[in-house]
């Protein structure tokens, strides 16, 4: 495995460094405003399942809205997206400020306004991880994805114990009060930041098409579909411990919210060990080997925590699920990025995203129910049972590599002149790239063409086929339609250089005299009473 740059090295970069910084200041608001909410929660209701639906309407939205914010991050300026994110947030934390200094909460609308945060952290968060990749190279991505999980959770080890305390001292309203503050830093943060320009030479996609687009590409991509069902399977399972903890430390250990608090900035301190560990055990281990370790390590902890009366034992294990979460949670997060090209990447982590915090939200529900019914001792246990599935997934659903993919823009395409006055609205557009292949090679011409498909589909292509003459046994065709003539250029352009390896296969089984013949053609659906789309006049 390659070698693995220090995450310390990266605060030399000025652009990520002052991001950095501005995100734990961020972080630090949010994570008092949770222990804030969390314990207010238990005085406004006995409800077990109520306190835990206090993370699950921070998940819910993010669920719900993350592909919309992934359209957005990828075809809008990213840094405008995270503003108005921030700026909302910023806005509905004051009135949730006002509203509970008034004494006017109820645990609903404690759950709206913790509702309408998450909708923010869903607008907020596709375009903050997609940027890393704008600041830093890829290389660094992985030590970048790293740093953030360290800072968060460094902010975890104390932002907690600090929100006990202060709602100890001075009430939730003091909490919700800090969080708002917060936000102002890395408002700040993102107006001084100059981003890079967006490369604006074909027209934005439409917001259909871009939904479809970033559907279609998770679809193709079998290994994108491991990383975020392992993903969500892990938050579904582990969001019990988070969720339950509040009713763990008032019940069963028989204490405060600053011991609430305490037991938080644990699970942090584990956190930030985690991510120092993380360099050495991915060069050490396979992602797989990193992900069985994750969720078994959680599951046993799990079951510590349901068992023990004691704040100690309770701790440690809580040092230990921290690590193991930021283990886990970087490593998918990584895998999805370096597994992606850069045009896609926001709505691939939305859709991640979308798995893994849907999981939290259901587990939060669930866990709650199975609490108020048998206790969390039990809710707990089912946790860890279902964590240790997890594990046993792997042998089903191992995690991809990332190592060796080039994901950059093969740059190969351009776009080919016409005998027509085309706009990139124009079309429907069939292309037809004809090939001369010996019967010998026909098994391992559909193999490659099968993977031909694959790509051609996850990139925009539609209704592709592959036909075969029957007087001319050695001449296929490939066909396939694309909506518009843009679309038929950006769907080249999405061309990566992994890809290019398929089409090099191609044209090594190719037999004709030159390359293989490409048709473009525009369509028409019926037959017009007159030419509606004349040649080009020599010298116009």
């Amino acid at each position: 495995m390659p070698d693995q740059i220090s995450p310390l090295k990266l605060l030399g970069n000025q652009t990520f460094r002052s991001l950095w910084f501005a995100a734990l200041a961020s972080n630090f608001g949010g994570l008092v405003q949770a222990v804030g909410a969390g314990w207010l929660m238990t005085s406004l209701s006995d409800s077990q399942s109520m306190v835990a639906l206090v993370q699950g309407s921070v998940a819910l939205p993010i669920m719900i809205f993350s592909l919309l914010a992934g359209v957005f991050a990828d075809n809008f300026d990213r840094r405008r997206v995270m503003l108005i994110a921030q700026g909302f947030m910023f806005a509905v934390s004051i009135i949730l400020t006002f509203m509970a200094f008034e004494g006017w909460l109820t645990p609903w609308s404690l759950l709206a306004f913790t509702f309408l945060i998450g909708c923010g952290t869903a607008l907020h968060n596709p375009s903050w991880q997609a940027t890393m990749g704008d600041i830093v190279s890829r290389e660094e991505l992985p030590s970048a994805v790293s740093l953030n999980s360290m800072g968060f959770n460094l902010m975890r080890s104390v932002g907690p114990a600090a929100g006990g305390a202060i709602v100890a001292i001075a009430g939730a309203a003091a909490a919700f009060a800090v969080n708002a503050l917060s936000y102002v830093a890395i408002i700040m943060a993102l107006l001084r930041w100059k981003a890079p320009p967006r490369d604006t030479h074909l027209p934005r996609e439409p917001l259909g098409s871009a939904f479809s687009a970033g559907l279609r590409y998770v679809a193709m991509s079998p290994n994108l579909q491991k990383v975020i069902l392992r993903g969500s399977w892990f938050g579904f399972s582990a969001i019990a411990l988070l969720a339950l903890l509040p009713v763990i430390v008032r019940d069963t250990l028989n204490s405060t919210a600053f011991v609430y608090g305490i037991m938080l900035g644990c699970f942090g301190v584990g956190a930030v060990a985690g991510a120092f560990m993380n360099n050495r055990l991915r060069m050490q281990f396979n992602n797989e080997a990193i992900a069985k370790g994750a969720f078994t390590v959680y599951a046993l902890c799990c079951a510590i925590l349901a068992l023990s009366e004691h704040a100690a034992l309770s701790g440690a294990a809580l040092l230990f699920t921290g690590a193991c979460w930021v283990l886990a949670m970087s490593m998918f997060n990584v895998t999805i990025q370096l597994s992606t090209p850069r045009w896609v990447v926001g709505r691939a982590l939305a859709l991640y995203q979308t798995g893994v915090f849907g999981g939290m939200a259901a587990g939060s529900l669930l866990w709650g129910v199975i609490a108020q019914s048998g206790g969390p001792e039990i809710a707990l246990l089912f946790a860890a049972t279902m964590l240790s599935l997890g594990a046993l997934l792997g042998a089903w659903l191992p995690l991809p590599e990332y190592h060796g993919l080039d994901l950059d823009p093969s740059n190969r395409f351009k776009e080919p002149p016409t005998q027509f006055d085309l706009n990139y609205r124009s079309g429907p557009v069939m292309v037809m790239v004809d090939y001369e292949i010996d019967q010998a090679d026909v098994p391992e011409f559909l193999a490659v063409m099968s993977q031909r498909r694959r790509v051609r589909i996850r990139d925009g292509a539609q209704q592709w086929a592959l036909l075969r003459d029957l007087h001319h046994p050695e001449h296929w065709s490939e066909s396939y339609h694309v909506p518009t003539w843009g679309e038929y250029v950006r769907h080249n352009e999405r061309r990566t250089n992994a890809d290019v390896g398929l089409y090099e296969q191609l044209l090594q089984l190719h037999r004709g005299e030159g390359p293989p013949v490409v048709h473009r053609m525009i369509e028409r659906q019926t037959v017009p009473l007159h030419d509606d789309m004349s040649p080009k006049v020599d010298g116009s």
